[in-house]
Parts: structure tokens; sequence; C-alpha cells
């Protein structure tokens, strides 16, 4: 299959999943020519706010693959990958994605994440809507060289 042969069935995703009440979210995650998963927004069926088509596709490939790393995969995603889902493709060593729909295509419809990029650009103390600091209880210590210990 072609860069646009899985664009089109991310986008066949996305489309089928708003006929089931969902957003139109489509991913397809491909290595070496092949599809080797591929996902809707779940959002609507399980009220999973992290349920968006690349994670899920991605998780579903992961488990294919018997590993969570996905080197040497593509992800074609319908929409433009939010930063939570653009996060997950960094962490498992995905190298290139795709996507059809961009940020602009979706703001006039509330499917934008451009503002989640804006925000997650300022530094953490300057967050405007989630408060982040470090709060490690009194004699707390050595969580991570327990382990290291085990490896």
């Amino acid at each position: 299959m072609q860069h646009e042969d899985f664009m089109r069935q991310a986008v066949a995703l996305a489309r089928a999943n708003i006929a089931d009440g969902g957003r139109p979210f489509g991913a397809v995650v491909a290595r070496g020519g092949d599809v080797v998963a591929c996902a809707a927004n779940g959002i609507h069926r399980d009220h999973d706010p992290t349920a968006h088509a690349e994670l899920l596709a991605i998780r579903d490939a992961a488990h294919r693959l018997g590993t969570p790393r996905l080197e040497g995969c593509v992800v074609y995603a319908s929409g433009h990958p939010c930063p939570m889902c653009l996060a997950a493709m960094h962490l498992c060593g995905i190298s290139q994605a795709w996507y059809a729909y961009g940020n602009e295509d979706g703001e006039p419809h509330g499917l934008s994440t451009a503002e989640v990029y804006r925000e997650m650009a300022r530094a953490p103390a300057e967050h405007l809507t989630l408060q982040l600091g470090a709060l490690r209880p009194e004699g707390e210590q050595g969580l991570y060289d327990e382990w290291a210990a085990r490896r």
C-alpha cells in the first residue's frame, strides 16, 4: 500500500466513527507497507478521554508486535495529532506521522488542539490551565533506585 491508501483508510475510519456517534478521528499504524493496527476515536464509547484514535492504534500495534517500541512504524491520522498523541509517538519510537486535516481545519468546529500546544509550550510554572508541582512526602526516597536494582 502507498501513503495515500493508508491515509484514505484513516479518513474512512473517521467517517465511520461519525456515523457511530463519535468524533471524526481515525488512525492507521503501518510498517513495511502493511497495516499493523488501526482505530477510531473511542471517547464516545467508554468515556475515556485518552481514547484517541492514534493512542488506540498505537496500543494495538504494540500488542500485536509484542513490543512497546514501534521503530519503523508510520502513523496516518485523519486529524492533526494532539500533544498527548504526539508525545506517545515520540515515546514509542515512531519517527514519521502524517495527518489529513490540520488544526486550522478543525478550529471552526471546536476540533483544534492548537491551544493545547500553546499551553504545553509554556514552562510548567507558567501553565494557565493546570498547576504542576513537585511534592515528595517527607521520608520518601529510593523509588527509582529500587527499580534500577531489579533490572
